[in-house]
């Protein structure tokens, strides 16, 4: 088996796909209120996501993610899991979801082969929810959990984009509700993808440090060598199962041992989130269909494309242009 290694000496072991770039929420830091969306026939086929699929793992990836937008939007994506979760040698199958349609899929996905699942929560306030995510309803998510939950997913880890005089206030609230669901919890710091007009970024940024600060002046923090071969570094608390978890693309940098790259819809292989080095996959896979040797040199030779770090900046400035959306969540 051929390993993916770059230039800097790091194993590409974990590749993040995007099904779709279309969502039934509009959340502030995601994407604009007023999105154009992909026409079809730029979009992957299901078949050819399974292809890059196999392909990855076929060169030694050991976990995928399905992202979008929102992955259960799309249309098929019952049987786009079965797929992927059946390829030998996949050791963790996960996706991101906003939960609003778990009640419908989270068996489904489960018997398809998923075992984790991260869910985006932003706000136990149904109003304030609704501000972020300008269309989404928080009892349809919370009941989306409960789903998942009772599907028998092996972890469950809410995801929360915190943000300075809009969600901070509710960062013991967001612990308190994980503990109460026994299932884990990661703080996320914005990042500057997408020229967003809902907000300035630079009045708004909020640090995980801060994060943590507001956790333990009620629940003390010990940290784990613990890892789901992503970014979060995590931390456990004594009288909980619940892992806290932070994703610090600014204030703890954890390129020097990133082992990620990204699929985005229209098939473009993305080797950094905050730059624009990529291949096009899609290209490969429709003059060489079916052709799996084509795809996997193109994957292989675009190893030396990943570049050492990104640069990310709290100013406010937009460092990439494509919004959150477009790249995979």
């Amino acid at each position: 088996m051929t390993t993916l290694v770059d230039n800097f000496d790091r194993q590409v072991r974990y590749v993040r796909i995007s099904v779709t770039d279309r969502c039934d929420f509009r959340c502030v830091y995601c994407m604009s209120e007023d999105m154009t969306f992909l026409p079809r026939a730029q979009v992957l086929t299901l078949e050819e996501l399974t292809m890059v699929a196999r392909a990855f793992v076929e060169l030694g990836v050991e976990k995928i993610r399905l992202t979008g937008g929102e992955p259960l939007v799309r249309r098929g994506i019952d049987q786009l899991v079965s797929d992927i979760g059946a390829l030998p040698g996949l050791k963790d199958f996960t996706m991101t979801t906003n939960g609003a349609s778990l009640r419908k899929h989270a068996e489904t996905l489960r018997k398809g082969g998923m075992q984790r699942l991260n869910i985006s929560l932003d706000s136990l306030d149904a109003e304030r929810f609704r501000r972020v995510t300008r269309t989404g309803q928080l009892s349809k998510v919370i009941d989306g959990i409960h789903a998942a939950k009772e599907a028998g997913f092996e972890r469950i880890k809410l995801n929360a984009v915190i943000l300075k005089g809009r969600n901070d206030d509710e960062v013991l609230d967001l612990v308190e509700f994980a503990r109460q669901e026994n299932v884990d919890i990661s703080f996320i710091e914005e990042m500057p993808l997408g020229d967003v007009s809902d907000h300035s970024r630079a009045e708004t940024f909020c640090s995980s440090d801060e994060v943590q600060a507001m956790i333990e002046q009620h629940h003390p923090l010990v940290p784990t060598t613990e890892t789901t071969l992503g970014p979060s570094r995590y931390f456990r608390m004594s009288d909980s199962d619940t892992r806290i978890g932070f994703i610090s693309p600014h204030s703890h940098n954890f390129c020097s041992t990133c082992n990620r790259v990204r699929v985005t819809v229209e098939g473009r292989l993305l080797l950094c989130l905050g730059n624009e080095h990529s291949v096009d996959l899609r290209e490969v896979l429709r003059r060489h269909p079916g052709d799996m040797d084509v795809l996997k040199q193109r994957i292989i030779d675009a190893m030396p494309l990943k570049p050492e770090r990104h640069h990310f900046t709290t100013d406010g400035d937009v460092q990439i242009v494509r919004f959150m959306n477009m790249t995979g969540g």
